[in-house]
């Protein structure tokens, strides 16, 4: 990789640009609304998002540098994980634009345009969903690097994979093979929908088809040009998002009024299906054919094939026995899961969640979670460990007008000053060092130490070690929820954007 600081204005800057949103609903009950699948490790130590951001460590190119920030798009209620995410993957000068509200692929990949614009220069996005396997980095530099001529003359290039079998949850892309640009590089005749088995069989023989994998190249001058032509009001709505956004510490807040009237869509339905409408003949699509161990990562049966597996083809995490049992997947996060003669099953366990499913009806699992989100239950949105940009609390136990939490401050970190109007809080320190300020005194507390805050009271804690500062909080009240919670002050930002209200247990966000 070439260093930024040698660019002259001759060269183009390839941006990685990594969508971040979407909710990963057929892998619950590991992925959910508030913590869903791109911030979760599900293919090794790192987290998808961080295995995305990582794809282009060694890539070297000399039409292009490869820029050192990339554009993360993702969901406000997201901004201090993904952040600290990045920070972890060594990208912490990425540039994150904050979601108000989804409105799918098509406006996120506009305002990230609209973002390297504004920056100036010549500028080709890389785009990737956050929540894609790539097991071979070299192949997929390869064919980025196949990928760099046709988007420079003014193409949109999408990536095809290479399919390994029928393939009926995957939409389909049909390449020119008999008039190719350059090796693996093709004109798209068609998207076609998710087949059925015996469609995709046909698609598979006849060899002129890759699965569609949703990663794209394009200038950014070529993707708001294209979006002018075919998609005016949606790019209407996201310049006005983006440019009466506002800066909030690290991130690019969008306007969310202006937002909300954007048109939601997919960057498929409203570009890639419609250039050729297109009048202008230096916009059209091709494909670059990816065979580089691509996954979507969308269902069990994915993260099963991906996993390494046992002799008996089950693949386990976590505290788990296995005895009569094939092929399998088996995920324990908090306790002993034993399993005796299972077959072809997904067995997830979650603190406050157990799912099995049959590994053929895998992708019927978001049919669990609207019933969740139709009868309200926390389970389909929610985890019972909660992240907070301070740290974390997880519920450890709740009855009436009583809730037990235990709460994670990371060093250096602090919650908000807020008070409490309908109930009282016990901070017991199980390990590290506490300064907590109660009214207008501040007190520290090591292990074993503990301190009362009655209703009404001023108060935050605060960890000044080099440790993380664990504390026990028991909750005494007639009402537990943010309703109670009024932010005074906040390092983190948070005081306009909710209201006022923050607290350690109840904050949305």
């Amino acid at each position: 990789m070439r260093n930024s600081q040698n660019l002259n204005c001759a060269e183009t800057m390839l941006i990685p640009t990594i969508l971040c949103g979407g909710a990963g609903s057929r892998l619950w009950p590991l992925s959910r609304d508030e913590y869903p699948k791109q911030l979760l490790p599900l293919a090794g130590e790192e987290t998808m998002l961080q295995g995305t951001i990582r794809r282009l460590e060694g890539f070297a190119c000399p039409d292009v540098i490869l820029s050192p920030s990339p554009i993360v798009v993702c969901n406000e209620d997201h901004r201090f994980v993904v952040a600290q995410q990045l920070q972890e993957a060594g990208s912490a000068g990425a540039s994150i634009i904050l979601e108000p509200q989804g409105r799918n692929t098509a406006p996120a990949l506009t305002v990230a345009a609209l973002s390297a614009a504004e920056n100036g220069g010549d500028s080709l996005l890389l785009v990737m969903p956050a929540d894609h396997l790539v097991k071979n980095r070299e192949a997929f530099h390869q064919a980025v690097e196949r990928g760099i001529a046709p988007a420079l003359s003014g193409a949109v290039v999408t990536f095809g994979i290479v399919p390994d079998w029928p393939e009926t949850g995957y939409g389909y892309i049909q390449a020119d093979q008999d008039s190719p640009f350059a090796e693996e590089t093709f004109p798209i005749l068609r998207f076609v929908e998710k087949p059925d088995f015996t469609t995709a069989e046909s698609y598979l023989s006849t060899g002129d088809y890759c699965w569609n994998s949703g990663m794209f190249l394009v200038r950014a001058e070529t993707w708001l040009k294209t979006m002018e032509q075919l998609q005016p009001s949606m790019l209407a709505a996201c310049r006005a998002a983006f440019f009466r956004g506002r800066r909030d510490l690290d991130f690019h807040r969008l306007d969310s009024e202006s937002f909300s009237e954007c048109p939601a869509d997919s960057i498929d339905y409203a570009v890639m299906e419609n250039l050729r409408a297109l009048a202008d003949p230096s916009i059209r699509g091709v494909m670059v054919a990816l065979d580089a161990g691509w996954s979507d990562v969308g269902a069990w049966d994915a993260v099963w094939r991906i996993s390494e597996k046992d002799e008996e083809g089950n693949a386990a995490s976590g505290d788990v026995l296995l005895e009569n049992s094939q092929d399998s997947l088996v995920i324990s996060t908090s306790r002993l899961v034993s399993c005796v003669g299972i077959d072809l099953l997904a067995v997830i366990e979650t603190p406050d969640a157990v799912l099995v499913a049959d590994m053929d009806k895998v992708q019927d699992v978001k049919k669990i979670v609207a019933s969740l989100k139709a009868k309200e239950r926390r389970e389909g949105t929610a985890h019972r460990k909660v992240f907070r940009p301070w740290g974390w609390y997880d519920s450890l136990a709740q009855g009436d007008g009583v809730q037990v939490n235990r709460m994670l401050v990371n060093p250096g970190a602090m919650t908000s000053l807020q008070v409490h109007r309908h109930r009282s809080e016990h901070w017991i320190v199980v390990r590290g060092i506490a300064a907590v300020t109660l009214g207008r005194e501040t007190v520290l507390l090591t292990e074993n130490q503990f301190t009362f805050i009655p209703a009404g009271e001023k108060h935050r804690v605060e960890n000044p070690g080099q440790a993380p500062l664990e504390i026990i909080e028991v909750q005494f009240g007639s009402c537990l929820d943010e309703d109670d919670i009024v932010r005074l002050e906040d390092r983190y930002g948070r005081i306009s954007i909710n209201r006022g209200s923050a607290c350690f247990s109840c904050s949305a966000s």
